[in-house]
């Protein structure tokens, strides 16, 4: 054999050879564009399929688990190399494409650097840093930043357990666990890098722990350092947990550490971003910053309020964090001197009727007053904001024109599109889910699509969900120490034909998952009709300090064990992403019946759009705004007393009305060839009036033009 040959066969061996697999495993893991491009995922999920599912698809998990000999058989499998060189060419192909802002950019908007401050980031089920919807919302931002090439950082904290696991006692009580999480699982890297925050009369040491997430990192804050006190370490314990004190620490951390991090990792940041007022203290140290080098006090606020961008999610008052004035200077006390401003200005920023002695500092009021550049979340909720918050700017006499405008979330197509739907849609209306634009001109052409083709689609996803509900109630089942007959009627539950409606959600009490139960007369002869048969899954988590919600999950697990509607109703224990995806892309009916006008935005709904689900919601949050009439289904109560109990009352018979006169005859009304012809028209155009409106994509695009472009000039 020729030289030039023997050296070609050594270095294809060492390319294959199990260290230099694990090196190009391990690679692709910590590019965590691998989370929304489905083929990079699938090296891991051949390396070890009963390790995969194990470690709620954890790659690096994963390929520990796997084990030195079943890295040395993939080593020499010719299909899973293959696989591995797709996986590898798919995230090198998305990193060199053409993206939307450096094409569409030039001059002093090319040099915007945006840092999303964010107390959570919800990437993927493995890596457990979220609670709910505003971490779901912060990662589907910063994945949308990463596709359409707008230069971003997150700026977040690392939770050595997240927020908790949940499971149901015998009784549907809900018991809370707090799993400790190995990093050395996740693709995360360790800068080396520490700060000192300023807390109180003390310096909290943290190190900054990096993701990436393509280009876009987010850096993490962990105070769980060795040496540190207990104290210390709490601050990175758990997301949402503890007392105000504890709360308002890790909020210093977050805003003041977050930006000493950026400072440190030497980012040029042009504009900073609030999501949601935790980090309000940032605009702070900012400040102070200014300060120091010689800026009079009134010009730097100026300046950083000038590039502040700032987003609220809660449209009731007792969402927003509100503390002691006094308790907050002392831990702001070092950051305060600096920017010699005295504890009674401090706690002024905070109020809305500065000197007001009685009235507590609010982080929401904070970032009002420190951001040029404020927005809700939809709407509804854009006017709802105007309306709490026009005592922050009591010079303004209408309402109207206080400065809050509204930019409505969305969701990121590439995590929540379902495979098999993409590829549907590929073929039969030109979707090019891989080109990330703001808005999506072939969704238009959904309605267009042949109906048996598309109903074939829903079959095949409704089918794929109820067998990963079978495993999730036989998990659930085993899990209570239940006798093998009921394990075995765990894993018959639902049909595969039935009309399947989803709730999924946080178990905050103003959600009221419950409210479908409050006639369980009626709800009983809707789900049994065995001409008609409907089914309803439900999935979420209340705060453990929550009680409330906690017995709103507690109603829906007795009630999903009364004899008319066992196999008809299914609580699922656990809710995280994994379950969100297989549920948006399964039902039929996403319901949604918040207390109006309590739901910020909402977006869950606009996933099951993508794969031809339809909406079946109260108006509030977005949904005024995607409803059309045509396109899914409302629910409009009209109590005839006042009261909550009144209220409650009319949204459910609304709810029932809906269900029994419109919702499940047309699922069920066939054609001759079997088709739900108006139902299939009306998922159809579900398809097409709801997901380019309703992504991240345009999103952030809206972000860009209204936001962080006027605060990068400004």
């Amino acid at each position: 054999m020729p030289p030039r040959a023997q050296k070609s066969t050594r270095t294809h061996a060492s390319e294959a050879s199990p260290d230099r697999l694990r090196e190009r495993l391990i690679a692709l893991a910590k590019n965590l564009s691998w989370t929304w491009i489905e083929v990079a995922q699938r090296p891991f999920a051949m390396l070890d399929p009963m390790a995969w599912e194990a470690t709620n698809h954890a790659p690096l998990a994963t390929l520990r688990t796997a084990g030195p000999e079943r890295l040395a058989a993939s080593a020499e499998d010719p299909r899973f190399l293959a696989v591995l060189k797709s996986a590898e060419a798919a995230l090198k192909d998305a990193g060199r494409a053409k993206r939307w802002f450096p094409t569409s950019h030039r001059g002093r908007d090319a040099r915007l650097r945006v840092a999303y401050f964010c107390s959570e980031f919800a990437i993927h089920e493995s890596m457990q840093q979220y609670s709910g919807g505003l971490g779901v919302l912060a990662g589907d931002h910063l994945k949308s930043a990463e596709d359409l090439g707008v230069p971003l950082v997150g700026v977040g904290l690392l939770y050595q357990h997240g927020y908790y696991r949940q499971q149901f006692e015998a009784d549907g009580r809900t018991r809370v666990l707090y799993p400790r999480y190995d990093f050395d699982d996740y693709p995360i890297e360790d800068t080396g890098v520490v700060i000192g925050c300023p807390i109180g009369r003390r310096r909290v040491k943290a190190r900054i722990m990096k993701l990436r997430l393509g280009r876009t990192p987010i850096l993490l804050l962990d105070t769980d350092l060795p040496g540190a006190t207990s104290e210390d370490r709490k601050l990175t314990e758990g997301l949402y947990k503890g007392e105000p004190s504890l709360r308002m620490r890790q909020q210093i951390l977050l805003g003041v550490g977050g930006v000493m991090a950026l400072e440190a990792m030497g980012e040029r940041i042009t504009v900073h971003h609030l999501n949601e007022g935790h980090a309000a203290f940032a605009t702070l140290e900012r400040i102070a910053r200014l300060v120091e080098q010689g800026v009079d006090l009134e010009v730097a606020r100026e300046k950083v309020r000038g590039t502040t961008v700032f987003t609220t999610h809660t449209p009731v008052p007792a969402g927003h964090d509100r503390y002691e004035p006094r308790a907050a200077a002392t831990a702001m006390s070092s950051v305060l001197k600096r920017a010699g401003i005295t504890p009674a200005a401090f706690a002024d920023l905070g109020r809305e009727r500065p000197g007001d002695r009685t009235e507590t500092l609010c982080m929401t009021v904070l970032a009002l007053r420190s951001a040029a550049h404020v927005n809700g979340v939809a709407k509804l909720h854009g006017e709802i904001s105007r309306e709490m918050w026009h005592g922050v700017h009591p010079e303004i006499r209408d309402v109207t024109e206080v400065p809050i405008r509204s930019i409505t979330n969305g969701v990121h197509p590439g995590t929540w599109l379902d495979p098999v739907a993409a590829d549907f849609w590929r073929r039969h209306i030109g979707l090019r889910p891989e080109t990330a634009r703001p808005t999506t001109a072939a969704w238009t052409k959904a309605t267009g699509v042949d109906q048996e083709k598309a109903w074939d689609l829903r079959n095949q996803l409704r089918a794929r969900l109820v067998g990963f509900l079978r495993e999730r109630a036989v998990r659930q089942s085993r899990a209570r120490g239940e006798s093998p007959s009921d394990v075995l009627r765990a894993g018959g539950i639902f049909c595969e034909d039935a009309l399947t409606i989803g709730f999924a959600r946080r178990f905050a009490t103003y959600k009221r998952a419950p409210l479908i139960f409050r006639d369980r007369k009626r709800l009983s002869a809707i789900l049994n009709d065995p001409q008609r048969p409907v089914q309803i899954v439900f999935a979420g988590k209340a705060h453990p300090r929550d009680t409330g919600g906690q017995e709103f999950a507690q109603t829906i697990h007795r009630m999903s064990r009364q004899p008319e509607f066992i196999g008809k109703v299914l609580l699922l224990e656990e809710y995280d992403m994994r379950i969100g995806r297989e549920l948006t892309s399964g039902c039929d009916v996403w319901l949604n019946n918040p207390i109006r006008p309590h739901e910020a935005s909402g977006t869950s709904g606009m996933k099951p759009p993508m794969h031809l689900g339809v909406n079946c919601s109260i108006l509030d949050g977005w949904w005024p705004e995607g409803f059309d009439g045509r396109n899914g289904f409302a629910i409009e109560g009209h109590p005839v007393r006042r009261g909550d109990a009144a209220r409650d009352a009319a949204d459910a018979a609304a709810l029932y009305e809906v269900l029994e006169d419109s919702l499940v005859p047309e699922f069920f009304d066939r054609s001759r060839s079997g088709l739900p012809k108006r139902w299939i028209q009306r998922a159809l155009r579900s398809a097409a009036t709801i997901p380019s409106p309703f992504s991240t994509h345009r999103m952030v695009s809206d972000y860009v033009a209204e936001a962080y472009l006027p605060a990068n000039r400004g």
